[in-house]
């Protein structure tokens, strides 16, 4: 989610009923993480709505329990009930982005590594990042990444990787945080990065889950 951004909209999560589908969808027009579940029961209502950020922090400490949970969605609130617990937030009125039409449909270079090895080397090349744009430099070549970042100090870091990659030569530059936290949430010990060129959003995800996205813009450096 972004944070006191102008667009007043991108200040909270997308929550979006469809089917037996509960999906959220967030984005501060940088980057992108997209959510769904399988719902027990089909919604009485589609619905697509704007939950702002603290309504969002305030939900996510409700759901640190396991248990049963009873969404009602109106035209200017959402309410959530669980047990003897009930949250009532207002919604941001305000009509979300297109978010579709940035997630890439079929990058045609796909990077697989492990996701531990992949985050601790981007961490140590970041370290040498300059600290405002904190931007990293990949070169996906035959079954390696090499990550390299510099700064106005004129320190720079290199280091490769060995992954499972088979498509043709790209450079890329990203915001290293963006992709440190997309990886932060992937579950699983495999990542799986989808390329189109070195101007595109990336895909990231853990191989074979359809259900959790994250788009991540490139930067140039």
């Amino acid at each position: 989610m972004a944070q006191q951004d102008v667009r007043y909209y991108l200040n909270g999560l997308l929550l979006e009923t469809r089917g037996k589908t509960l999906r959220a969808v967030a984005t501060d027009g940088h980057r992108l993480a997209l959510a769904e579940i399988e719902l027990g029961t089909k919604v009485q209502k589609e619905a697509q709505v704007i939950v702002p950020r603290k309504g969002v922090l305030e939900l996510n400490r409700l759901l640190e329990t396991e248990g049963e949970l009873n969404i009602t969605i109106g035209a200017n609130h959402i309410r959530v009930e669980k047990a003897d617990l009930k949250l009532t937030s207002k919604l941001i009125d305000g009509r979300f982005p297109e978010y579709q039409r940035v997630i890439p449909k079929s990058p045609g270079s796909i990077l697989k590594a492990d996701r531990d090895a992949l985050r601790d080397a981007l961490q140590r090349t970041a370290i040498l990042s300059n600290e405002k744009y904190r931007g990293v430099r990949l070169e996906l070549s035959a079954n390696s990444v090499t990550m390299q970042a510099n700064n106005p100090e004129q320190e720079e870091a290199v280091e490769t990787l060995e992954v499972e990659y088979s498509g043709p030569t790209i450079e890329i530059g990203f915001n290293v945080n963006y992709l440190l936290d997309a990886l932060a949430a992937i579950e699983g010990n495999q990542v799986e990065i989808g390329l189109t060129d070195s101007n595109s959003s990336c895909l990231i995800g853990a191989p074979g889950d359809t259900r959790t996205k994250y788009v991540v813009m490139p930067m140039r450096l």
